[in-house]
């Protein structure tokens, strides 16, 4: 982790460690994707990574502490889990998604999990502690709603009719 930023700067902290043109994208491929070894990003990523800038946006966010790499013995495929920092970008996800789709040219059937997730802030907590658990290992808390990525699936199938 860098120790020294070149100001005190909240958004400058921020821009050092995410500011980059990969690495949200990548992040957004193990959140929303479940994208989780270094072959799935590279062949399911839309934008075309290349995988050296994969690789090194990857070995980033882990020394930024926003992902881990688990251990490997050799032939095995190394998998990268979030850790709470990570988690915590989702909301800001949401925000760039949200103004993205004013902002700028989206396609509609890219940008219908950032218009349901703009719209419910519930959700984006129920995602979040849904990650928890897929990355940490926390138990979600108790709720009678269905969890959130099958919210946002049903959604998604609701709109297109398709997953």
């Amino acid at each position: 982790m860098r120790k020294d930023p070149r100001s005190g700067c909240a958004i400058n902290a921020a821009v050092e460690v995410l500011g980059d043109s990969w690495s949200l994208i990548v992040l957004r491929d193990i959140v929303f994707g479940n994208r989780r070894h270094f072959r799935e990003i590279l062949s399911l990523n839309d934008e075309g990574i290349a995988s050296n800038m994969l690789s090194s946006r990857l070995k980033k966010l882990v020394d930024e502490g926003l992902l881990t790499r688990a251990a490997t013995v050799r032939g095995q495929k190394a998998a990268y889990s979030l850790t709470e920092a990570g988690i915590q970008v989702v909301p800001v996800m949401v925000a760039l998604g949200a103004w993205g789709m004013t902002h700028r040219p989206t396609s509609r059937e890219l940008t219908v999990r950032s218009r349901i997730l703009a719209e419910s802030p519930e959700l984006v907590r129920d995602l979040m502690d849904e990650l928890r658990e897929a990355h940490l290992g926390v138990p979600l808390p108790e709720s009678p709603r269905p969890r959130a990525s099958e919210r946002l699936r049903a959604a998604y199938e609701a709109e297109f009719g398709r997953a």
